[in-house]
This record gives C-alpha cells, sequence and structure tokens, in this order.
C-alpha cells in the first residue's frame, strides 16, 4: 500500500514518473521525506562565545545547544599538539556533548569552564569545535605569562 500510494504521489506531481522507474521514484520521494524530517530530528551545538580566562587560567565556553533538559553534561577532548612551520603551536578541543542524541525540543544555553591548567600546548592557537561545522580559534598565552 505505502509502494503505490508512493508512486501515485509522484505520477500527479512529476507526470507519469517524469521518465523515472517506480524504483527511482520511490527511493527520490523517500530522500525527500528524508530531508524534510531530518531538520526536525537533528540539531548542533554552536558558540554563544568563546574565551580565555587569565585570572582562574580557564577556557570559557559559551554555548547553545537543543534539547529537552538544560542538564547536559560536555567535555572537551584534545588532540595533539602541533608545531607548525612557523614554530607557532596549535591545538584542537573537540567539545562533546554527553547526551548528544537528545531530541532538539528546546533551546539551552550554558556557560562551560575548562582548566588549562594540565595543557603542555601552549603556547598556541586553540580551536575549539563541536560538530558539524561550528569552531572558534583564540590565542592562549604561555603560563605566567598572562
Amino acid at each position: 500500500m505505502h509502494k503505490e500510494s508512493t508512486l501515485l504521489f509522484a505520477r500527479q506531481f512529476f507526470g507519469q514518473n517524469g521518465g523515472m522507474s517506480d524504483r527511482q521514484v520511490t527511493r527520490f520521494v523517500s530522500l525527500g521525506l528524508l530531508f524534510l524530517i531530518a531538520p526536525l530530528t537533528s540539531r548542533a551545538d554552536n558558540f554563544q562565545r568563546v574565551y580565555f580566562d587569565p585570572a582562574t587560567d580557564e577556557l570559557v565556553i559559551g554555548v547553545v545547544y537543543r534539547g529537552t533538559n538544560p542538564d547536559h553534561q560536555f567535555t572537551l577532548q584534545w588532540g595533539p599538539c602541533h608545531t607548525r612551520d612557523d614554530n607557532q603551536r596549535e591545538i584542537t578541543g573537540e567539545l562533546l556533548d554527553q547526551q548528544w542524541q537528545d531530541a532538539a525540543q528546546q533551546e539551552y544555553r550554558k556557560t562551560l569552564r575548562f582548566s588549562l591548567a594540565d595543557l603542555e600546548c601552549r603556547p598556541a592557537a586553540v580551536t575549539v569545535r563541536t560538530a558539524p561545522r561550528f569552531f572558534f580559534t583564540l590565542q592562549i598565552p604561555a603560563r605566567g605569562t598572562e
């Protein structure tokens, strides 16, 4: 029944399938529905503000996220430290939401603080990112020079 109604819809919309086979029409309509539904279920964390607090030696991240509750826990997973050709160092930290599969029902904001006391890669350009395409880069000074 589902396949027949999909094909009927496509024939009405494209006029006898627009030259496509029944299988192609079914795939096309299924993909179209997926693209319509995906924004309702997917969400991405975004940065509201990112800065280094020299008084506490912390990276402060204001994050905006969507979910069913305001109690999401975030961690910062550091990648390796790299030294560029100009002898400047850089490191990337990925902000991970422990409830990343939570349904995107409401927007929440949270300020996160991550200690840099154990970060050996300093001074460095620090890039913080979150999936899929949000990132922010700032310069973190060497210890004791803040």
